[in-house]
């Protein structure tokens, strides 16, 4: 599994222990770490937590990533947007029980988590815990387990039902603010990751257009 991680410019001062904490969970278990930025609060290339959902449902949708790791302050701006975009379903994870519990219940393929807010001792202890609950485990089991056959029925509700509300990815990224657009995609490391991992050959060329 391919993961996707993304930090906002409030929080990318802690970059290095979000992804210190990530790697040492995903890499064991076989799953690559990507780290699309920030990667310090310096960076010319600077993700706002609108721009972390645009660049999720760029991920997400060109299956360049199959899971999306993102935050920021409180974690709920950056899932706002994440949901915002087609395709994409973000869950806020504050702790190991709600990490656990959207794996199993809603199985979606992103998270948001505050690094601002709660974020003091031993706060990459609770970023690794918050990681196996999700990632070393089978998602989408259900929990309670008596419940687990509604609960994949309602997701496929949820997912048709966003379907239909939202448009599909690239015309997202042809009627969105093409400057914005181009900011989201300007980190150092975005073409590096991006297109040799990107399945779909209109969205990578609309991208590499705007580069």
């Amino acid at each position: 599994m391919k993961i996707a991680l993304i930090v906002e410019n409030s929080q990318a001062s802690k970059s290095s222990i979000v992804h210190k904490a990530l790697t040492s969970v995903a890499e064991p278990l076989g799953d690559e770490v990507h780290h699309y930025g920030m990667y310090g609060a310096d960076d010319d290339a600077q993700l706002t937590y609108v721009m972390n959902g645009i660049l999720a449902g760029i991920l997400l949708n060109s299956k360049a990533a199959d899971f999306v790791v993102t935050g920021c302050g409180t974690g709920m701006g950056s899932m706002l947007a994440c949901n915002a975009v087609p395709g994409v379903f973000c869950g806020l994870v504050i702790d190991p029980t709600d990490a656990f519990l959207f794996g199993q219940i809603n199985d979606g393929n992103a998270i948001s988590m505050p690094y601002a807010k709660g974020f003091g001792w031993a706060a990459e202890l609770n970023l690794q815990d918050c990681y196996r609950k999700l990632f070393e485990v089978k998602r989408g089991v259900g929990y309670p387990k008596e419940r687990a056959e509604i609960m994949a029925k309602n997701r496929n509700i949820l997912k048709d039902m966003k379907a239909a509300c939202t448009h599909d990815m690239m015309t997202v990224l042809k009627n969105v603010d093409q400057d914005l657009l181009k900011t989201t995609i300007a980190g150092e490391k975005f073409s590096e990751l991006f297109f040799p991992n990107c399945q779909d050959d209109e969205m990578a060329e609309y991208l590499r257009g705007l580069l």
